[in-house]
């Protein structure tokens, strides 16, 4: 219990001592050991390699799962040192409503047909999504984040403990200056008179006091340069292995765009497979047929006119549903303006109908 207290004691008494020389340095009072140009183009480097691996890992983080959520629940399981829990992709959940909406709307069909075709390829795709996830999160998260909770941690607790050294070394330095200072003022102006009495040794003057004072100091100084210099060392080798580290990274990021390839290529492969798929059943031919929009309805205050289609629209005729009155007036589409409708001859303005489906010429 003794030897914990003084331990306490003296821990207390640096952590003082180093609060007063930082306090210090920030005023301007007190000089501070700057560090060689190297060193500190070493530290620049480091910190900007540990602020961009950041980045770079939160952003692949998205890229690879996009859902912040999820990323949250994953994290939680990794600091649990627990499994993550197996996760279906958007691809392979879109397949699964494709196929049930082809079982309910009849896969007889051909949009029944066409839906389980398309949930196939939407499940391989899936599935090729997930081994790219899972490769890239390998070969590529693994490392830049073994990098920020290994050898970062390690290097930011030496420059932590080099800044504690500094700190020790600028103290001695200035508790030498004041000694210095203090013996020369007692060598000129004595501490002691010889009007004392003789029976107390007061043999030792003030000037052999500070002297023995600054050899105390010195040797202080002595010991925590040597701490110093030796800490800086090792934070130096730690810094410089900042290049190994970006040679492991280009390596990473090489094995992280040849998954992607192999990703983006597994996609259009199978994409490529659909198309060719459905080309051969015929169904792409859908694609190209006209488009027919539903019904136009408008209504006009105090009167209703025949609806013209615009240039864009490709039917071939319409109504407008005024259901108040019940009057329908029918139109042709531009490809067919002018020609007769079904169930007669005659152009658009000919006709007209007295209710829903019914169209005769205006005036019979």
């Amino acid at each position: 219990m003794d030897f914990n207290m003084k331990k306490l004691a003296s821990d207390a008494g640096i952590f003082f001592t180093r609060a007063v020389q930082f306090t210090e340095e920030k005023f301007g009072q007190a000089e501070k050991t700057e560090l060689d140009a190297h060193f500190e183009n070493l530290l620049a480097r480091a910190d900007s390699t540990k602020n961009w691996t950041e980045r770079i890992l939160r952003q692949t983080e998205v890229l690879l799962q996009p859902n912040p959520s999820a990323r949250v629940e994953e994290f939680l399981y990794e600091k649990l040192d627990r499994k993550v829990p197996s996760r279906v992709t958007n691809g392979e959940l879109l397949a699964q409503y494709m196929a049930e909406a082809a079982s309910e709307l009849g896969p007889s069909t051909p949009y029944g047909k066409t839906l389980i075709k398309v949930s196939e390829a939407e499940k391989r795709l899936g599935a090729a999504e997930r081994d790219f996830i899972h490769t890239a999160s390998l070969s590529f998260l693994t490392p830049l984040r073994n990098f920020l909770e290994g050898d970062w941690k390690t290097i930011s607790k030496e420059r932590r403990l080099l800044q504690n050294r500094r700190l020790d070394l600028d103290a001695c330095k200035a508790r030498l200056k004041k000694a210095k200072a203090a013996e020369a003022k007692a060598t000129t102006v004595p501490d002691f008179q010889e009007t004392r009495p003789r029976n107390y040794i007061l043999s030792a003057s003030a000037s052999a006091l500070w002297n023995d004072e600054v050899d105390k100091a010195e040797q202080e100084l002595r010991v925590a340069q040597t701490e110093f210099d030796r800490q800086a060392e090792v934070t130096r080798l730690l810094l410089e292995g900042i290049s190994s580290t970006h040679v492991n990274h280009l390596r990473c990021l090489h094995e992280f765009v040849k998954s992607q390839t192999t990703y983006y290529a597994q996609c259009y492969r199978h994409m490529l497979d659909l198309q060719k798929q459905l080309g051969r059943c015929g169904w792409t031919q859908v694609s190209e047929a006209p488009y027919l929009p539903d019904p136009i309805s408008r209504h006009l205050r105090g009167h209703h006119r025949a609806c013209l289609p615009t240039p864009e629209q490709h039917l071939t005729y319409h109504h407008c549903g005024h259901h108040a009155c019940g009057t329908y007036w029918g139109c042709l589409g531009p490809s067919r303006r002018g020609s007769p409708l079904p169930g007669g001859g005659g152009s658009p303005s000919q006709w007209d109908s007295k209710g829903p489906g019914a169209l005769r010429l205006r005036g019979s």
